[in-house]
């Protein structure tokens, strides 16, 4: 069964605890695991992994293949010995609840260049051999976003569109000089991404040997300052001045009256189905190395997309097109099998839309999402309500885009809490466990659930508003010792008793006395 029942956490490795300024792949990444185990769960779901660029979102990543340096653990690389203790002395006074990445980053990456700088005077042949094999094994990928993150680093970090004409438009000429002048700017951004899936893939090996499988995500679009569009313009609508020609988006809706203009360059899927698919195979072939499942994030845009002129005053002015399809899809599984995949299907559909969308997930055995907070503001026919699932939905009490329990209970209206409370039979003095009970008694297979709802924290805790860019988005962080053997007891005896775990009743003092 590609989906047995289980449940799982959400906690984006950022979020993480620890002394350093961001959570990272270090000791806490072990001990939240540790914790996973301990209270019985099947799954850790994760952000998307890659390099972040505007405005710190793991939405907007700089590479579809790289993964995030700040996630880079320096306590390990001591331990490699490509940092000093002495290295790790005089950390600046980060907080411990927020991630502040405009001090954050400077730092964090001057520990990152000495540890590289270090690695190159000092580094073991073992530990060479090992980034040389990297290097030569991920050169598909790490030669363009290597070459890309350098140039990245000499240009102030702008965007590759407004750099010069000849380096913008990928001449061989100077990506040839680029590679000569760069070469240890280049180098360096290797030995990133080596320690980056080094540490990555141990963590994963470790979760996976306590029977816990990682969630990996994918934004269906890519940034337009992205490496893969700066490499690849011909798989994307773009003008021959290398400027989009239509852009991504949805069109109104209940929540916003324009739409929302999302402004990602949209695929040229009649070019990428005439190379085989090929851009996105790798995709997913990266994805699930990093990752056991992938949740794809707006899933629908494989049925059908909203395409919006790059040049249009608002998401008004676009209009549905066809996407890809069964035909991605088919050719994914005739290279990788029969993957599992979680379809993100959430938003406004009409009929028509509803039901290819629908045939297409069934297609490929791809479950939907429910998510709990929407359930409550309507009938007893609200197709997010648990008594109207099915077995193959993934239910979540809410996502990284939703506030958290507590703070969508705080804003609710009394209608729907009073619907709340006679659906849940409770008084809701403890809404976040109400609904965490909820989900994992539902029949749903798969049920997830945020580290913020574990822990009955509020509004301020939520990790993504749609629509606002920066701080406070992203940068939420749990505190040391918050998930503690008392909420793992908890959760470890509900997942019991909803089988999502085989149910070991405790002995009875009569029975330990026979």
């Amino acid at each position: 069964m590609k989906f047995p029942r289980k449940s799982g956490v959400v906690l984006h490795p950022t979020s993480l605890p620890g002394p350093l300024g961001i959570g990272d792949l270090g000791d806490a990444a072990y001990q939240f695991v540790d914790w996973l185990a301990e209270a019985g769960q099947g799954y850790w779901q994760v952000l998307p992994l890659s390099p972040t660029g505007y405005g710190d979102s793991p939405y907007q990543g700089l590479s579809a293949f790289a993964g995030n340096p700040l996630m880079i653990s320096p306590e390990r690389l001591a331990r490699l010995g490509h940092l000093d203790a002495a290295n790790l002395q005089g950390v600046p006074s980060f907080s411990n609840v927020r991630v502040d990445f405009g001090r954050l980053i400077p730092w964090r990456f001057d520990l990152l260049n000495r540890a590289y700088d270090n690695f190159k005077a000092r580094a073991t042949e073992s530990q060479r051999g090992a980034f040389e094999e990297f290097s030569t094994s991920q050169a598909s990928w790490l030669e363009d976003a290597a070459l890309f993150l350098a140039l990245k680093e000499t240009h102030n970090r702008s965007a590759w569109y407004d750099w010069e004409p000849e380096i913008r438009a990928r001449k061989p000429h100077a990506l040839a000089q680029a590679r000569r002048e760069l070469a240890d700017g280049i180098a360096r951004q290797k030995y990133f991404q080596w320690i980056f899936y080094d540490q990555w893939l141990a963590l994963k090996k470790y979760a996976n040997a306590l029977g816990i499988a990682i969630i990996g995500d994918i934004p269906i679009y890519v940034a337009r300052d992205c490496c893969d569009v700066w490499t690849n313009p011909h798989l994307f609508t773009l003008d021959k001045n290398l400027d989009p020609e239509t852009v991504s988006g949805v069109p109104p809706d209940y929540f916003s009256v324009d739409g929302q203009f999302w402004g990602h360059p949209l695929y040229r899927w009649d070019v990428m189905e005439q190379e085989g698919y090929k851009w996105w195979i790798e995709r997913f072939k990266s994805v699930f190395t990093m990752a056991d499942v992938a949740r794809i994030d707006h899933f629908r845009a494989f049925y059908n997309y909203w395409e919006i002129p790059a040049d249009a005053k608002t998401a008004r002015e676009g209009h549905w097109k066809f996407g890809a399809g069964g035909e991605l899809f088919g050719a994914v599984s005739q290279e990788l099998g029969d993957v599992r995949i979680i379809a993100e299907d959430l938003g406004d559909f009409d009929a028509k839309s509803r039901a290819g969308l629908d045939k297409l997930m069934q297609e490929f055995g791809f479950p939907g999402m429910k998510i709990l907070q929407f359930a409550f503001g309507g009938t007893a026919e609200a197709a997010f309500l648990p008594h109207n699932y099915t077995r193959e939905w993934v239910v979540y009490t809410g996502t990284h885009d939703n506030d958290t329990v507590v703070g969508w209970w705080d804003s609710a209206a009394e209608s729907e809490k009073h619907f709340t409370r006679l659906y849940l039979n409770t008084d809701a003095k403890d809404i976040a466990w109400d609904l965490i009970r909820a989900v994992l008694a539902s029949v749903a297979n798969t049920a997830l659930i945020p580290a913020q709802d574990i822990l009955r924290l509020g509004n301020e805790a939520r990790m993504n508003l749609p629509g606002v860019s920066g701080p406070p988005n992203w940068c939420w962080r749990m505190e040391q010792g918050a998930l503690d053997q008392t909420n793992a007891a908890r959760l470890l005896e509900l997942v019991q008793v909803y089988g999502r775990l085989e149910f070991k009743p405790k002995a009875t003092a009569k029975e330990t006395d026979d």
